[in-house]
């Protein structure tokens, strides 16, 4: 009968949610917080945690950090049990190698399932250790870019953040690389002067967060989702793995890079030598583009992300767009954009 530690310090929710793990045959311990929790893995090597985040004395990611340094401890698969609001914790929670989060209020099956599939996993990958000198497993060989997307989509781990949310932050420690599943996603640096200037704009099936493999060097810039987005993420130490073993789709790799070193020149000579008509009306364009608007459907985007793109202040980014809805260029309404004469606007200097 395999083993829950459940670390959980309401007791309501502990009773109620232990009582259905012993009724779906798990012999389950519990522990009312962090501290009492680590000492009662370490005694007892469950087959698996189920830990809040917010507790007394210890709270969730100091739990998993704690048991990550053991190696005795290091392999127990860990899910997080949240509240909707503290997706931040569960975030901070996953780059110290949580398998998996539950929000609270949780179904039963959800719960269950979650447990089943981690504790699945975790024997495959304690019979790999175990007949690691006999057995070597062999990786398909990917051939390109699209291959190690799918690896994303099949290994990786699926995030979702609103509208406006922040996804990291400049300075935070880079261990995801990132695979747009659906939405959108501004980078963005502060100049000296504190001013915010939008660095790239990420789009549907774009791959972003990638720092260096070799190094442990923090995230370089923030980045928040232009409107609700679906991520996949994976490890900065798996990427490594894949890359290695593949070296096709690190020359592929390479050159996307290369390709956004491009992008930001583009984006730095348009900055330092265009007008700011011309700026503004570039960057209506690309947000469209990245958006998959045709010119005829309207853009939704704020006027800070606007004017963080285009490389120039709120108010001469807003007397701009008014004089350009003037021209019968564009429409306006609320924060909503509609092209009306495209061809105008691309000829705009």
């Amino acid at each position: 009968m395999n083993k829950i530690l459940l670390i959980e310090d309401d007791v309501t929710l502990r009773e109620n949610t232990a009582e259905l793990l012993e009724l779906s045959n798990y012999n389950v311990i519990t522990a009312p917080n962090g501290k009492v929790g680590v000492e009662m893995a370490f005694d007892t090597l469950p087959n698996i945690i189920v830990c809040d985040i917010m507790m007394p004395e210890l709270d969730g990611y100091g739990v998993l950090e704690a048991l990550a340094h053991k190696e005795k401890t290091k392999h127990i698969p860990f899910i997080f049990l949240s509240a909707k609001t503290e997706r931040k914790d569960v975030r901070k929670g996953m780059d110290l190698g949580a398998d998996d989060y539950i929000t609270k209020p949780f179904e039963e099956e959800e719960l269950l399932s979650a447990i089943e599939s981690r504790l699945a996993k975790a024997e495959i990958l304690k019979d790999l250790r175990r007949n690691d000198h006999d057995i070597k497993v062999e990786e398909p060989e990917m051939k390109s870019l699209n291959d190690l997307k799918n690896f994303f989509d099949d290994s990786g781990k699926i995030i979702n953040f609103s509208e406006g949310e922040i996804i990291y932050e400049e300075g935070q420690n880079s261990n995801y690389i990132y695979l747009i599943s659906k939405g959108l996603v501004k980078c963005n640096k502060l100049d000296e002067q504190g001013k915010e200037l939008t660095t790239a704009l990420h789009q549907e099936d774009d791959l972003f967060g990638y720092t260096s493999f070799t190094q442990n060097i923090p995230y370089q810039e923030t980045v928040t989702a232009i409107k609700d987005t679906k991520l996949v993420a994976i490890s900065k130490n798996d990427l490594k793995d894949v890359l290695n073993n593949n070296h096709q789709v690190t020359l592929d790799l390479i050159q996307l890079l290369t390709n956004d070193l491009t992008g930001v020149k583009d984006q730095l000579l348009q900055m330092a030598y265009s007008s700011v008509k011309r700026r503004t009306a570039i960057t209506i364009l690309k947000f469209a583009e990245k958006l998959n608007r045709k010119p005829e459907e309207a853009i939704r985007i704020s006027r800070n992300d606007l004017a963080g793109v285009a490389g120039i202040a709120t108010e001469s980014l807003i007397r701009t767009l008014s004089g350009f809805k003037d021209l019968g260029i564009i429409e306006i309404e609320g924060r909503n954009i509609r092209i009306l004469d495209i061809d105008k606007l691309q000829q705009i200097n």
